[in-house]
């Protein structure tokens, strides 16, 4: 890397040199693609190490920074999360290449036989806030489906993100891959981020990932195209129709298994008709998880609750606190969720089909569920391997976006000397 003291000089030589890799890219074989992440996956593994040593001054930096123990959780690596970050490069790899994918084919009466397939977008750039492991999700997707990628990690990542970066650059290498399809930016300086936003030239759609405050940023001043991953503001409903067993279940796991994630449950509603039932039997569970239950006036009479203020509807907590509200009936949950969500992931429990069917007609988050947790809302999980994040907008790609997600299209059309009248 080139010694730049202009960050403005800097980016525009990285958006360069990934518009030169991407040109490469777009027709690499998928065998040169899947032996590069597969090598990846190795040098991560040997690498352990030194990128547990590299969290560790991350650590150390978040705590001097005062995050909060959600923050910490999200930036922190051990044997477990690295072992999944291998896997992740492995599942990838072994998926289909999307690129060069048929998705339609047809003939015209003209005599014209069109095709529409996948291409790459180009390049993409990636703002991320503490979680290291998106620096190998990421670059591992893009890889796939054939996208350089500029990723400007969060400051609390740094030297993990490098570390990992360095991994998937020796994979590149080791399949004879241009190294500047995959590239970190090299330093803190908020201004990358001003920068990366109105690369209009060089970088072809920005994914953010990460709090209400960088989503609203890039929103706010990109000139680039975004692909936007609003907060989880996540709601369960809890219906009358219910299996209590499975009601605990679901908002336990939902709540409690990991807090700092975007599918983290933040809201429980529960129909009038069993808050005093299931309702009161969940709200138990979860006081003795832990969770400091916010409740509102119907729900206040259970020991251990604290009451609900208005700004606890509407809330991403990513910590182990939840809101819990009762509703009179399904619509009633259903304008609840239609007014404070964020078209994330929203969860109904029920029994009763009907009601199944009414709540994923009726609400249009980008996943919704049924009888199972919302943790669930994730790239890996879906089969994709990896996400680079989970869109909320309606453009594009919606949900876990995955290498598929990361592709457009084009028409191929052939003719035989074909003209038109």
């Amino acid at each position: 890397m080139k010694d730049h003291t202009d960050i403005v000089s800097l980016m525009a030589d990285i958006g360069a040199r990934a518009r030169a890799a991407a040109a490469d890219l777009a027709v690499a074989s998928a065998e040169s693609k899947r032996r590069a992440l597969e090598a990846a996956a190795d040098a991560v593994l040997a690498a352990r190490a030194n990128i547990l040593a590299a969290n560790a001054e991350d650590l150390a930096y978040g705590r001097n920074k005062g995050l909060s123990a959600a923050m910490m959780d999200r930036l922190a690596l051990d044997e477990a999360r690295l072992a999944g970050i291998v896997a992740g490069l492995r599942a990838v790899a072994a998926q289909d290449d999307p690129v060069g994918e048929v998705l339609a084919e047809w003939d015209q009466p003209s005599g014209l036989h069109i095709r529409r397939v996948r291409t790459p977008l180009g390049v993409v750039g990636v703002i991320y806030e503490s979680r290291p492991n998106v620096t190998a999700d990421a670059g591992a997707l893009c890889l796939k489906s054939g996208n350089a990628v500029i990723l400007r990690g969060g400051s609390e990542s740094f030297h993990s993100s490098a570390a990992i970066h360095a991994c998937l650059v020796a994979g590149l290498r080791a399949a004879g891959l241009p190294e500047d399809a995959i590239q970190l930016v090299p330093t803190r300086d908020r201004a990358a981020v001003q920068a990366m936003l109105t690369m209009t030239d060089t970088i072809d759609v920005i994914v953010p990932r990460g709090g209400k405050g960088l989503v609203g940023l890039v929103q706010r001043e990109a000139r680039v195209p975004v692909f936007a991953h609003l907060e989880g503001i996540v709601h369960i409903y809890i219906d009358r129709a219910a299996d209590p067993e499975k009601a605990l279940r679901v908002v336990l796991n939902a709540k409690t298994r990991r807090t700092g994630v975007c599918g983290a449950a933040e809201c429980l509603l529960v129909h009038r008709d069993i808050a005093d039932t299931i309702g009161q039997g969940v709200i138990r569970g979860l006081i003795g998880a832990g969770v400091e239950v916010r409740a509102d006036a119907a729900l206040r009479g259970i020991a251990g609750t604290v009451a609900a203020a208005d700004g606890d509807w509407g809330r991403e907590y990513l910590d182990s606190i939840i809101a819990v509200k009762v509703v009179d009936d399904i619509d009633d949950a259903i304008g609840h969720i239609r007014r404070y969500g964020s078209n994330h992931t929203d969860c109904i429990v029920t029994e009763d089909d009907a009601a199944g069917a009414r709540f994923f007609a009726r609400l249009d988050s980008a996943i919704l569920m049924r009888n199972a947790s919302t943790q669930f809302a994730d790239g890996g999980e879906f089969g994709m391997g990896a996400e680079i994040g989970i869109a909320t907008g309606k453009m594009h790609a919606r949900g876990p976006v995955g290498a598929a997600q990361l592709t457009s299209f084009k028409y191929l059309v052939e003719g035989d000397g074909t003209v038109r009248s």
